[in-house]
């Protein structure tokens, strides 16, 4: 049974690995920041989930594998939500993701006015006398 398990947990850990080394190369090589980001966020998922998998394989049935088990919870929240806002956030700071054959379209896109940065008219920004 211990055999199982190491396997199970060496299989797991294995996979966690890939995923973050290929998303690392994927961070270093994809061309826009919106791909990066896609990237990144598979490694915190994907690359967290699977090691930590392993890890509680590892542990067995314990106060440790509840503990992983709530650092996945919080990873898996966390990590897609803030992937989402620094993508957001890049978008509206004028970047365009570069698509296959429409790179100068994206180039030439001009960036959001300032007012949709943060929903508000650009008459509520002006300062009042």
């Amino acid at each position: 049974m211990d055999l199982v398990i190491s396997v199970l947990s060496g299989a797991f850990l294995f996979s966690g690995a890939f995923f973050v080394l290929a998303a690392g190369v994927g961070v270093l090589r994809l061309p826009d920041v919106f791909s990066r980001l896609h990237a990144a966020g598979m490694k915190d998922t994907m690359g967290s989930a699977l090691t930590l998998i392993g890890l509680m394989f590892l542990g067995g049935l314990s106060l440790v594998t509840v503990k992983l088990i709530l650092i996945w919870i919080l990873l898996w929240f966390t990590c897609s939500v803030a992937t989402h806002s620094v993508a957001r956030a890049a978008f509206l700071g004028g970047v365009r993701p570069v698509l296959a054959g429409h790179q100068n379209e994206a180039a030439a896109a001009p960036p959001p006015p300032q007012s949709a940065m943060n929903g508000l008219d650009s008459r509520e920004m002006e300062p009042s006398d």
